[in-house]
């Protein structure tokens, strides 16, 4: 029996035989399936791949400027998403049937689009009919040389700043379609006496959005957010289509070259892996202080 305002003791992960043997199993199978890759008809050059990752000088290789790229685009698409998503999310929400349907329209759409579509879609409109008319690559191009290294810190080579927002966005517009269902699960989880109470209280909806509903909501959306972010890590691969060097971009064109289809692709498999379980574990972290703080 567990008193009240005490915490129920943590279960510890036990294995047992049956574990440890599956365990044995499936790392015999691994070490047995590399062995007979690696010593195959063709030798494997796993070496030749450390020049890409750090070069001779010190400087990033081809795979870690890919991977720089992959964190630039997600860092620029995530707030992207997440203000589209957060609108449209408000908006299904919403008493006004016009804002019902404009953010249904927006997350039906773009929901319901392959994601390569959407990218060539959105590259073929932003980045040759609006870009230009803007003109900032072509202001960046005459900058001073201090602003250029900022620019190209933050969003990658003066050459492509065009395509690359269009990508950033392009991405956004897509994840944003995922985070306006999130907000919207969200917001609706809330019990309805919540409302109820807002309003007893005097107060119009849009205060009973921002001070009672919004803040609970927001504590239920923190999981689900963070899981789709790491999905954007994962999706910004779909815009080395449109050839922004993202890390997806150099490991085909790597391949291409050394013809170490093997080699190139685990390396950029554990390049992703590490990058989206690092943000997974921050992401777990994030949660577990966020229910101890509210259930304190």
């Amino acid at each position: 029996m567990i008193l009240p305002g005490t915490h129920s003791p943590k279960k510890r992960l036990s294995l047992g035989k049956v574990d440890f043997i599956l365990l044995a199993i499936l790392a015999s199978l691994g070490l047995g399936l590399f062995w007979q890759i690696d010593t195959g008809s063709q030798p494997r050059e796993w070496p030749i791949l450390g020049q890409y990752l750090i070069r001779s000088d010190g400087g990033p290789g081809l795979l870690v400027q890919g991977l720089f790229t992959t964190i630039r685009l997600t860092i620029w698409a995530g707030p992207v998403a997440f203000i589209l998503g957060l609108s449209a999310g408000l908006a299904r929400t919403s008493r006004y049937l016009y804002l019902r349907l404009m953010g249904a329209t927006y997350v039906e759409l773009c929901r319901n689009l392959p994601p390569l579509v959407l990218i060539f879609l959105c590259y073929y409109f932003l980045a040759d009919q609006i870009a230009p008319s803007i003109g900032l690559q072509n202001t960046l191009r005459t900058a001073p040389h201090e602003i250029k290294v900022v620019v190209e810190f933050f969003m990658g080579k003066v050459e492509q700043i065009d395509v690359f927002i269009t990508a950033a966005v392009t991405l956004g517009l897509y994840e944003g379609a995922y985070v306006a269902e999130i907000v919207r699960g969200a917001i609706q989880s809330v019990d309805s006496g919540q409302w109820e109470a807002g309003r007893a209280l005097g107060f119009p909806r849009l205060a009973q959005l921002r001070y009672i509903i919004f803040p609970q909501a927001f504590r239920n959306m923190i999981p689900a957010l963070a899981g789709q972010g790491i999905s954007t890590i994962k999706d910004s691969a779909i815009v080395s289509v449109v050839s922004i060097q993202e890390l997806t971009f150099q490991g085909t064109q790597l391949m291409a070259t050394t013809y170490l289809a093997l080699e190139v692709w685990t390396c950029v498999a554990l390049l992703y892996f590490l990058l989206t379980f690092s943000c997974s574990l921050a992401a777990g972290r994030l949660e577990k202080r966020l229910r101890q703080q509210y259930s304190t």
